[in-house]
């Protein structure tokens, strides 16, 4: 038995940690949802589920404080306090940016939704489902494979997301004539193609976790 199994025997089942971060994960796979439903939806139509993402980016924030705040209340943690922090701001970093990509449609009044803009929160949505799946196996710390297997689906879609911006971004040159839209659709892919970024960064923290665990 490794010292880490022996570790896990000896520390009693956490029960704060590991729904704070099944809760986060799962509030980011709803405002994913809800921004890859607003873009498929006419502009009058979407206003009602940015409400939304701004409720959920807001709830993000405050899983985010109450996990900190359980960080400087206890003494035993279910692994290394550093990850905890880095894991849980990772995924609202996500939140964050998904939250960002839907403010900057709003301000711009972005009418037309572009192929590449759907294609893009649909791959945010498919990476935070993997960010799901992956933290859902943190609280036992067995089913490493499965960890390691998200987390590679995760690599895959940020390359698939930085594909996608680079098409995106080539055709608005090649064909927008109207600088406004050039800089309102330029942003909104860049904001889209850096919340695939930092899903890549909650992947790599995740990694970390389960080789130390391993």
């Amino acid at each position: 038995m490794s010292i880490n199994s022996i570790f896990q025997f000896l520390v009693p089942k956490d029960k704060k940690f590991f729904p704070l971060f099944e809760e986060a994960s799962s509030n980011l796979i709803e405002l994913a949802s809800n921004l890859h439903e607003a873009v498929n939806l006419p502009l009058k139509e979407r206003e009602v589920l940015f409400q939304k993402i701004d409720e959920l980016e807001q709830r993000g924030e405050d899983i985010t404080r109450q996990t900190n705040l359980e960080l400087s209340r206890n003494f035993i943690t279910p692994f290394d306090r550093e990850d905890i922090h880095t894991l849980i701001t990772s995924i609202d970093n996500v939140a964050d940016y998904l939250h960002g990509a839907a403010s900057r449609m709003r301000l711009y009044q972005v009418d037309k939704i572009t192929k590449s803009i759907r294609k893009m929160t649909e791959i945010n949505l498919e990476a935070c489902q993997n960010i799901d799946s992956a933290v859902k196996e943190l609280s036992n710390l067995k089913n490493m494979n499965v960890i390691k297997e998200a987390c590679a689906r995760i690599n895959k879609l940020e390359n698939k997301s930085d594909n996608v911006y680079n098409k995106a971004v080539f055709e608005i040159f090649e064909n927008e004539t109207d600088a406004k839209n050039i800089i309102k659709y330029k942003e909104v892919l860049s904001v889209l193609e850096s919340a695939t970024d930092k899903c890549k960064s909650v992947a790599n923290i995740l990694e970390s976790i389960s080789v130390k665990h391993s």
